[in-house]
């Protein structure tokens, strides 16, 4: 992929723009020194208030993710540096530990890569996603996943154990269905094919599935809604949901630089397409707007969305309620005494 610079960092006195292309991007590590592990999330429109997130800035570098803007925090930049200098945060075991441990803890659904994927490459061999998700086993804390990563299937151990003493759900993130075209937007991600294999693994194994066809980018991926939904439907998955693209901050400019240097015959399209669903912007950042479209082009995708998904059988997202299994280990035992 042909590298990009950064937009300029508003929380830098200073950048600097490159006169010549962008240099090759080597991955570089950082360590995080966080105190917690895990996120509350204050927006109303989420349907989870924690999540947990292994890593800072992701290596799968979709050119729309909507974190990039979080790596500024960090003095780094939202384009290339979001996928190559990766934040790791080794204690983040130890720390969810720590936090299950605290008296004022109930035992909520905790939501896995509600900022970056957790499946990375990195987590092949850091292993930081599956020592939480031991920990979260241990204490029969609820689970929600989701992610591009197939090494998800490495830790089929763990999720069964949290579908028979807690709850699990993996849902995969699937936006586009021509493999080609994913590599584009999608760069280092597994392929397509792959995540709906590793999504039929993980069905036929009795682990509860879905799919996220987020982002829905107008002019370019809203076509492939019914073949994804038949094609999740086929691998075992029980759930689909959708949400528009986001391009708040320097999310927009990474994108657009991405979208035509990748498909300069259809950029044109795509622009008008957003604007078009976003009543003239490029973006949305209110709560319930920011998710959905606008105007009769928006209404013919949701309709779309909702035909295809009611054909394939799956369920729109269901935020039920948990069975209250949390509980901190010897307790029990404690107890009888």
């Amino acid at each position: 992929m042909r590298t990009a610079m950064n937009p300029p960092n508003p929380f830098e006195s200073q950048h600097r723009d490159l006169l010549e292309p962008a240099p090759h991007v080597h991955l570089q590590m950082f360590e995080d020194a966080t105190r917690d592990i895990l996120s509350r999330n204050e927006s109303p429109d989420l349907p989870f208030r924690w999540s947990l997130n292994p890593y800072r800035g992701c290596f799968h570098a979709c050119a729309y993710c909507y974190a990039r803007p979080t790596h500024e925090y960090w003095g780094f930049g939202a384009g290339t540096d979001f996928e190559s200098k990766i934040i790791v945060k080794r204690h983040a075991s130890t720390l969810l530990r720590r936090t299950f441990e605290k008296p004022s803890w109930k035992g909520e659904l905790i939501l896995f890569s509600g900022n970056t994927d957790c499946y990375q490459p990195l987590e092949a061999s850091l292993e930081l996603t599956r020592a939480c998700l031991e920990v979260c086993a241990e204490y029969r804390n609820p689970v929600g996943i989701i992610t591009k990563g197939v090494l998800v299937l490495r830790d089929m151990d763990l999720l069964h154990r949290l579908h028979e003493e807690a709850s699990v759900r993996v849902y995969f993130s699937i936006p586009f269905s021509d493999d080609e075209v994913a590599r584009k937007v999608e760069p280092h991600a597994p392929s397509s094919r792959k995540r709906f294999e590793a999504m039929a693994t993980l069905a036929n194994a009795g682990i509860p599935t879905g799919i996220s066809l987020s982002p829905i980018i107008p002019g370019l991926n809203d076509e492939d809604v019914p073949d994804l939904l038949a094609r999740a439907k086929q691998a075992g998955a029980v759930e689909a949901v959708a949400t528009l693209l986001r391009l708040s901050g320097p999310v927009e400019p990474v994108f657009m630089e991405r979208m035509a240097a990748a498909f300069p015959d259809r950029i044109t399209k795509i622009t008008n397409r957003i604007r078009d669903v976003r009543g003239g912007a490029i973006s949305e950042g209110a709560f319930f707007e920011r998710h959905r479209g606008t105007g009769p082009y928006w209404a013919i995708i949701e309709q779309l969305f909702e035909v295809s998904r009611r054909k394939a059988g799956l369920s729109v997202l269901d935020n039920e309620t948990l069975p209250a299994t949390f509980r901190r280990p010897g307790f029990e035992q404690t107890a009888l005494f």
